[in-house]
């Protein structure tokens, strides 16, 4: 059975590794510190730390000048309030001067569970792909998280790195993470099953019950959805001739929206969409929530077998 970790619990870690070896590594949180996991960074680092309360905007802002005099900045809160309350200063003051800044939001997606819609992050992506210099990561598992956060710190500029709440399966020799080059990780002609973040797991397990039914799923990570793999997205387009593309997210602006831009300039191909359509999250366990929004392997076969059909 593959191994669950939180994806916040490897964040936490990783920031001590890269502030032992990065005195210029400073870190800001917004008064959640225990649930984004810098409480880690904090007791090492305490006089490298910052806590602004429940001040989203002014942490930001802060942020930019900080790195503004050469500091490697981690900016760390829910990704509801790092990209909804604050994305003013996102935009204006961070992106706008392509400051070296990492947003490194915990708690997206449907799965906060029972803290429902004021806190699920279901338009997060969308919010930051149409700001101009902003990277955007969103890592399938723990491993892949470490291997993000340390990409962000090391290539210069803004980056938004997306994390759940809840314990995510370890995925197995998906390779190492490189930044604007996706991840196939099975094999197939019948048709691309593209996911993102612990979709990515229940990708996969849709593709093994495929299998038995003679349909041959190729199954994409796309951890970077900015900078984009175009080539193997048209890769795919031209080999599968079908997409069906799963992400906990609206499916306006984020993963899908990203897929379907590229294929309808250069390679049109069915695409379909399995994520959140024109509904607020609500209060639920995460399992209970992936099965109500339609975002579980059941699901995405379904979806593979209507496509294909």
């Amino acid at each position: 059975m593959a191994e669950m970790l939180y994806q916040r619990d490897i964040y936490g870690k990783t920031l001590v590794e890269l502030g032992r070896k990065n005195k210029d590594i400073v870190v800001l949180d917004a008064d959640l510190s225990s649930s984004t996991r810098t409480a880690l960074f904090a007791k090492e680092f305490p006089e490298r730390f910052f806590n602004f309360g429940v001040a989203e905007q002014n942490m930001m802002a802060t942020a930019a000048g900080l790195a503004s005099c050469s500091k490697t900045v981690f900016v760390s809160t829910f990704a509801i309030f790092a990209t909804g309350r604050a994305w003013d200063q996102v935009r204006n003051s961070i992106a706008y001067n392509n400051f070296n800044i990492k947003i490194v939001a915990s708690h997206a997606g449907l799965t906060v569970g029972p803290d429902g819609a004021s806190h699920q992050a279901l338009e997060d992506i969308a919010l930051m792909r149409v700001i101009p210099n902003m990277n955007i990561i969103v890592p399938c598992d723990g491993p892949q998280t470490a291997q993000a956060i340390e990409a962000a710190a090391n290539h210069k500029g803004p980056f938004y790195v997306r994390l759940t709440r809840p314990k995510i399966p370890t995925i197995e020799n998906k390779g190492e993470f490189q930044l604007g080059k996706a991840q196939v990780l099975t094999d197939g002609s019948d048709v691309s099953i593209i996911a993102c973040g612990l979709l990515v797991s229940e990708a996969l397990t849709a593709a093994e019950n495929l299998l038995k039914k003679k349909v041959k799923a190729r199954v994409i990570n796309v951890h970077s959805i900015r900078p984009l793999d175009t080539e193997t997205i048209l890769k795919a387009a031209e080999e599968t001739h079908n997409f069906v593309v799963c992400e906990e997210h609206t499916v306006i602006g984020g993963l899908a929206s990203s897929i379907q831009e590229v294929v309808a300039e250069n390679c049109p191909v069915k695409v379909c969409c399995l994520g959140v359509k024109n509904r607020f999250g609500q209060s639920g366990e995460p399992a209970e929530l992936l099965k109500e929004y339609n975002l579980t392997s059941i699901d995405i076969e379904k979806a593979v077998l209507a496509s294909i059909s």
